[in-house]
C-alpha cells in the first residue's frame, strides 16, 4: 500500500495513469509523445508504477505494452470506503463500473466509437496461493462452477476443444474454443467464441499468465481480438467479477452469487 501512495503522489505518474485510462495498451514511445518526456525519465516513472502494481505490461513481439491496473485502487476503496459506506455487494457493483472505465478501449471523444477495431482487455490480480492451486482452479469443473457459475470442461491438451458449460442438465455450452497452449502452472491460452460464431479476423483469444510473487501469485488475464467497444465493455465487467470471485474463493473458500452476465 505504501508503494501505491508513493506512486500516486507524483503528478507526472498521475498524468501517465490518466493517459493510459484514455488510451490503454500504449508503448513507451507513445507515452513519451503523450507526456513529452525523455525515454529514460519516463522509464523510471513507469518502473515506480509497475512496482506499485498500478501498471501492468504485456510483451507483443519487440514492443512492451502498458495497461492501467485498477486492483490497487480498488483495494484502497475496500479498506477505507466500502466497509463503512455501503454493503459489500454495492462495493462490488462499484468495482465493476470502475474496472470498466479504467480498462476502457480507445474511444473517439467526438463520435463515442472505438478507434481500435480489435480492442483488448488486460487485468492483473494477486492471489495468496501457490501457482499450482490457481492453475487447478482455472480448469477444474467443480471449482469453476463455484466462482464462475459454469463448468470448464476439457482434457486441457493443446489442440483439444474446451467448453464453458451451464450447471444445469441442459448440456448447453455458452462459450467454446480450442486449447492453444498449456505450460503448467505458468501459462494457458484458449480461443474463445460462442457456439457457431464466426468472427472477421479469427476467434478471440484468452491468455492466463501466472507468476510467483512472494507468497502470492500474480495472475494476468489478456483477452484479445474483441469484436467492438460494446463487447469490450461486457467482457471487462465479466472478467473483473470472475477474477475477484476467484481470489475470494481461493483465499477464503467462499464465493459471491454469480450474476447472470459472464465474460
Amino acid at each position: 500500500m505504501d508503494r501505491v501512495f508513493k506512486a500516486l503522489a507524483d503528478p507526472t505518474r498521475r498524468l501517465l495513469l490518466d493517459r493510459l485510462r484514455e488510451n490503454d495498451g500504449q508503448t513507451l514511445g507513445e507515452l513519451c509523445e503523450c507526456v513529452r518526456m525523455a525515454r529514460q525519465s519516463l522509464t523510471q516513472h513507469l518502473g515506480v508504477l509497475e512496482a506499485a502494481h498500478l501498471v501492468s505490461t504485456v510483451r507483443r513481439g519487440r514492443e512492451k505494452l502498458h495497461y492501467l491496473n485498477p486492483v490497487p485502487i480498488h483495494e484502497i476503496q475496500e479498506r477505507w470506503i466500502s466497509g463503512f459506506d455501503r454493503p459489500r455487494l454495492d462495493a462490488l457493483g462499484a468495482l465493476k463500473q470502475r474496472a470498466e472505465s479504467l480498462m476502457n478501449a480507445n474511444t473517439d471523444p467526438d463520435t463515442n466509437t472505438a478507434t481500435d477495431p480489435h480492442p483488448e482487455f488486460v487485468h492483473t490480480t494477486y492471489i495468496a496461493a501457490t501457482p499450482e492451486l490457481v492453475w487447478q482452479c482455472l480448469m477444474d469443473p467443480e471449482a469453476t462452477a463455484a466462482y464462475w457459475g459454469h463448468h470448464n470442461v476439457s482434457d486441457w491438451q493443446p489442440g483439444s476443444p474446451w467448453a464453458h458449460r451451464r450447471l444445469d442438465d441442459s448440456g448447453i455450452d455458452d462459450v467454446v474454443g480450442t486449447v492453444v497452449e498449456t505450460d503448467p502452472p505458468r501459462r494457458l491460452v484458449l480461443t474463445w467464441a460462442e457456439p457457431g460464431e464466426e468472427r472477421p479476423g479469427g476467434a478471440s483469444r484468452v491468455t492466463f499468465d501466472l507468476k510467483p510473487y512472494g507468497e502470492a501469485v500474480q495472475l494476468t488475464v489478456t483477452h484479445v481480438n474483441l469484436r467492438d467497444e460494446q463487447e469490450h465493455r461486457r467482457i471487462s465487467g465479466g472478467w473483473s467479477f470472475v477474477l475477484a470471485n476467484l481470489k475470494t474463493y481461493i483465499e477464503t473458500g467462499r464465493t459471491l452469487p454469480v450474476p447472470a452476465w459472464r465474460p
